[in-house]
């Protein structure tokens, strides 16, 4: 066998590697704690562009996969979304097992608990990125803005979103939409200045927390930096 044909034979062995989405298809070695926040940032800009121009490579779902988060995980952004079955970060991210830390609560509010959770990836696991993404037309929300009786424990998710609701009256555009978005940036901010663990690796450039906006319509995740 010739030199060409052995290159040809390797080539075309590393081409199926990257297409079976095991393995470490991405470029990027999630074996460790992926580093600085703007990587981590761009690789979820990339999954969403898959996403949305339906190129996805569905990496890190196979058994090889499994076995190795197993050991351990090492997950390279916490992300903290809605419970809404529509956006599930997994899929909306083009990602797989052992890749995102994810939490979700309608109306993506924050308690004691997840607050909690949070530390433990941040902290704990070292994951440089905490990610809060709000979407479009969001029900919780939505509830926080028409106001009134709710039944049963839905009422502490209206509580919670409320003053995101108060900031955003009277600005320019739709009630809804600037709720949602206000409703982020004050999770936020609170976030980052959670004591004592978050303010103090915000402080320390260890953890980067942004806010996001995801759109049901078209699939884009856009960033809120």
């Amino acid at each position: 066998m010739n030199i060409s044909r052995i290159l040809l034979l390797i080539l075309s062995a590393s081409v199926l590697c990257a297409a079976d989405g095991g393995g470490h298809s991405d470029g990027h070695d999630h074996g460790t704690t992926a580093g600085k926040s703007s990587d981590a940032l761009q690789q979820l800009i990339d999954g969403n562009n898959r996403y949305v121009e339906a190129q996805f490579r569905h990496p890190h779902q196979l058994a090889e996969r499994r076995m190795e988060v197993a050991k351990g995980q090492h997950p390279f952004a916490i992300i903290l979304t809605c419970a809404d079955s529509r956006v599930p970060p997994e899929i909306v991210f083009d990602q797989g097992l052992g890749d995102l830390f994810v939490l979700r609560v309608a109306g993506n509010v924050i308690d004691d608990a997840v607050i909690g959770s949070i530390e433990y990836a941040a902290e704990h696991l070292g994951t440089p990125l905490l990610v809060v993404m709000g979407h479009e037309r969001c029900g919780a929300v939505d509830a926080a803005v028409k106001g009134g009786e709710v039944p049963g424990h839905i009422g502490a998710l209206v509580k919670a979103i409320s003053p995101a609701v108060v900031k955003a009256r009277g600005k320019a555009g739709d009630l809804l939409d600037n709720s949602v978005r206000a409703n982020v940036e004050m999770v936020t901010a609170k976030l980052k200045s959670s004591q004592p663990i978050l303010a103090h690796l915000v402080e320390d450039s260890k953890l980067e927390v942004i806010g996001a906006y995801y759109d049901l319509d078209d699939g884009h995740v856009h960033f809120m930096k």
